[in-house]
């Protein structure tokens, strides 16, 4: 086969400006390329420096060219596809090419191309949505149909909506069309699917396919099955790319998405599908996928998903390689980077493997499917049978505008093989036990003899496939050429901007490297050592951090970033002295420039650390320490202001969201006296679970016995009462933790002696003591709660109208304190019920001290 060039664009309108467009080679400024079924027309749509939309057309006469109008537009509002509509009517002219151009607003407009005439001219404009404030996410044209998924805003009547449900707003629609000759006719929209996630809609023959749109980053399990549905035979099949069959095929009458798939997220739940990095239709109904794994696959119009090649293990699949894929006939093409790949459909063996002189796009031009088609920044290209022979796998490559064709055998190759040669060699070299791969050693910028690499190539190589091969480490050395000149003559400004750009990089470039060494560590604590500004803008812009000001913190960052900050160096003392791992490094720069969010990125950081598998184990040995006592570490290390660190320390303490976290917080918060935080945070916790309801508040009743501080919040705390507390173990509970004559007033010690000096019959009003009258609505509630109260204590309940009698005097004993061990519950058992009485006339009269057992429980005035 050869690749044989059919146009360098000189025969299409503004072709000198086409090869620039296409030359730029940026995915921020070109959105997306389009060419028409006949290959005639090719239109780009541009980010920037607007969002636009360029057309260049190539004409069979060309002497008409310059009086024709071009399909150019400046808009701005963002394009969300063109597509081109097929005529079902018999009145259309040959040579006419109607194109639809759909904006995110819903605005779609239909444009027709007739050479003869003026060219390009706008035929109308329709509004394809119902929702004036329906936003669409993508589109595609099946048969007669015209088929998007719009996302709608919530209801402005209804409440705020659940994370999940709010992932759930988009629909997909559906309208019928007829291209006339001087307009297009629409039908109603019709809704085939709603309260589903976004989805890329697919058309290909009959069938339109559901991929699920991971730029979005939806639901976890949302995005591990993807969904295609024959409006021919009203029919979903719910598919996952770990399953070679179909998990379901259902009626499409049931419209809602999770009634579509809900019987599917148990099985899906514990598997890990890998994801859609770059798909393609084929003409039959399929669609061709390529997958996080490396995997050429094709989906069957049947549901069935098909193997057919594996790329080799150091060719590595995610967004920001250049892919590109086309199925013709038997005859699988795809590109990655730079190399184009043949593949037989049937056996799946590569049948050749070609270098491309740069970057290209993979198209079908509808006077030839069954040939593969290229378009470059240098022109158009078709690949051709060598051969008449079907075991004949060369290529050949003719470049547009020469009549040679040179032959390009597989040794031609042979750049790769000095790469895989050179892995091989610094392997050897390497304390590392990670794998170098062909790409790491391209792009990690470990390769240091470029000009010996020439020197080999040179001798087998012409100089343009040198160039081709050398392209990326030539420009790495100009841009660093450029970077020290900059830093060289640059102003103040220029420097600063120069450093933050580098810094931006290199951030991002360590934290998304799989495995950071010692010496990479070493040069990220270096790296926010020299500039720490710069690093913790890198850092923001390396973990997408958004801070909404309402106290949530998140982040858009990729889970491989996530799991080199929170794997990279777990223990403290792991590494040296002066590197701190990564996490302890962004947990400095946080806390130096934006102290607040130190709470909130620990938070993230442990939500991160579920979703990213790398969830602690109950044990917390020196390689495996929670992140908060980490960040604990951190902050005690770093000399804060006293208040300011336990503060923090308060704050990440209640983040971690451990019960022994919790109750050292509230020590520390009763320690300053902060008895209002200490009632919320108490409200808070108590509904995490039973036993740590239990610990929290029998360390408040103790508090209660031994000062009056948190009398304003009994109410509060008495709500908090464990189910299986009673009567008998408040009390118990009171009485052991009484303070000591000794005692200051306002002690926040738990546990204090039972014993007490003899007090008068009426307490002093300015006592700290505890008293039955603060006890008496825990006291009533308690009773209340017990389906079989005691009867010792039910005249609780009741409110004499007469004072109770004083009690005699006792002589008074000076010393000695409570030894035997049932004198508690000796008391509780002798209690009156005139003790818990109180008078209609609310709680007027003082009560009289209780005075057992050298053990005081005084009667205030309630």
């Amino acid at each position: 086969m050869q690749r044989v060039g059919l146009s360098d664009f000189g025969d299409f309108s503004h072709g000198k400006e086409l090869t620039e467009i296409l030359s730029l080679n940026n995915n921020e400024q070109i959105n997306s390329v389009r060419m028409s079924p006949d290959g005639r027309h090719i239109h780009v749509v541009l980010r920037k420096p607007k969002v636009s939309l360029v057309t260049f057309d190539k004409y069979e006469r060309p002497q008409l060219a310059p009086n024709q109008k071009k399909l150019d537009l400046c808009v701005n509002v963002p394009i969300v596809d063109i597509f081109y509509l097929e005529h079902h009517g018999g009145g259309s002219s040959s040579g006419a090419a109607v194109v639809a151009v759909v904006y995110e607003s819903g605005k779609v407009e239909f444009w027709k191309f007739q050479e003869c005439k003026s060219g390009w001219h706008l035929l109308q404009t329709s509004q394809l949505c119902n929702s004036p404030r329906a936003k669409v996410v993508s589109v595609c044209a099946c048969s007669n149909l015209i088929i998007w998924c719009e996302e709608r805003p919530p209801s402005e009547s209804s409440p705020v909506l659940s994370a999940t449900r709010n992932k759930l707003r988009n629909c997909v629609c559906r309208r019928d069309f007829e291209v006339n000759e001087t307009a297009v006719s629409l039908g109603g929209v019709k809704i085939a699917l709603h309260n589903n996630p976004d989805f890329t809609v697919v058309s290909s023959g009959e069938y339109v396919h559901l991929l699920p749109d991971l730029k979005s980053k939806p639901l976890l399990n949302i995005s591990k099955f993807f969904l295609s549905w024959s409006p021919r035979y009203d029919s979903f099949t719910v598919s996952t790319t770990c399953k070679n069959t179909p998990l379901k095929k259902l009626s499409a009458k049931e419209s809602d998405f999770m009634k579509l798939v809900i019987d599917c997220l148990g099985y899906l739940s514990p598997l890990e599908p890998p994801e859609i990095c770059s798909f393609s239709p084929t003409a039959c109904g399929g669609l061709l996928l390529l997958l996080s794994t490396g995997w050429l696959c094709l989906l069957q119009k049947d549901g069935v998903l098909r193997q057919v090649y594996k790329l080799e293990d150091n060719c590595l699949v995610n967004y920001s390689t250049h892919t590109s894929l086309g199925m013709y006939e038997d005859t699988l093409a795809l590109i990655m980077g730079q190399n184009l790949h043949l593949i037989d459909l049937n056996c799946g063996r590569e049948l050749e493997k070609i270098v491309l002189m740069s970057e290209a796009l993979l198209y079908t031009n509808r006077a030839d499917m069954c040939t593969p088609h290229l378009l470059s920044e240098t022109g158009l290209f078709v690949v051709v049978s060598r051969g008449t022979d079907s075991r004949d796998c060369s290529f050949r490559i003719k470049s547009p505008g020469f009549s040679t064709v040179e032959s390009i055998h597989p040794g031609a190759l042979l750049v790769e093989a000095v790469f895989e040669e050179a892995c091989k060699y610094y392997q050897q070299r390497s304390l590392s036990s990670t794998p170098l791969t062909v790409d790491s050693l391209k792009k990690g910028g470990r390769f240091q003899a470029p000009i010996s690499l020439a020197s080999i190539l040179f001798s087998y190589l012409s100089a343009d496939k040198l160039m081709g091969s050398l392209e990326a480490e030539l420009k790495a050395l100009v841009s660093l050429e450029e970077v020290k000149g900059t830093l060289v003559r640059g102003s103040v400004k220029e420097v600063e901007a120069m450093c933050e750009s580098l810094v931006e990089k290199e951030v991002l470039r360590l934290l998304s490297s799989p495995e950071l060494d010692k010496e990479a560590l070493l040069y990220l604590n270096s790296i926010f050592s020299i500039f720490p500004s710069e690093g913790w803008k890198a850092a923001q812009s390396a973990l997408q951090l958004h801070y909404n000001g309402e106290g949530f913190l998140s982040s858009r960052a990729p889970p491989d970033v996530w799991k080199t900050v929170l794997s990279a160096g777990k223990s403290t003392t792991s590494t040296s002295s002066a590197a701190l791992p990564v996490f302890e490094l962004l947990c400095r720069s946080v806390f130096h420039f934006q102290p607040s969010w130190l709470p909130r990125f620990l938070e993230l950081a442990q939500k991160e650390q579920g979703s990213t598998g790398l969830g602690l184990g109950g044990d917390c040995n020196e390689s495996n320490v929670p992140l908060y006592k980490r960040a604990l570490y951190l902050l005690s290390s770093l000399n804060p202001d006293r208040d300011q660190q336990q503060d923090l320390e308060v704050e990440l303490l209640l983040v971690s969201g451990r019960p022994n976290a919790i109750l050292q917080a509230l020590r520390i918060l009763m320690s300053k006296k902060q008895w209002y935080r200490v009632t919320q945070v108490a409200q808070k916790c108590c509904k995490q679970s039973p036993l740590l309801n239990k610990e929290i508040f029998t360390i408040l009743l103790c508090e209660v016995a031994h000062h009056r501080d948190l009398d304003p919040y009994l109410d509060l705390l008495w709500t908090l009462c464990p189910e299986d507390f009673t009567v008998t173990t408040i009390l118990n509970m009171v009485l052991k933790n009484l303070p000591s004559p000794n005692t200051p007033s306002h002690s926040s010690s738990f546990l204090a002696s039972s014993s007490t000096s003899s007090t008068p019959p009426f307490t002093d009003p300015h006592s700290t003591q505890v008293t039955v009258g603060l006890l008496k609505p825990l006291l009533r509630k308690v009773l209340q709660r017990e389906t079989k109260p005691s009867q010792r204590y039910v005249d609780i309940l009741q409110s004499p109208s007469f004072p109770p009698p004083a009690l005699p005097r006792q002589p008074t004993e000076q010393s000695g304190s409570v030894t035997d061990p049932s004198a508690d519950s000796d008391l509780c058992n002798n209690i009156t019920p005139a003790l818990l009485a109180e008078t209609p006339e609310q709680q007027t009269c003082t009560q009289t001290a209780i005075q057992r057992q050298r053990v005081a429980l005084p009667a205030n005035t309630v």
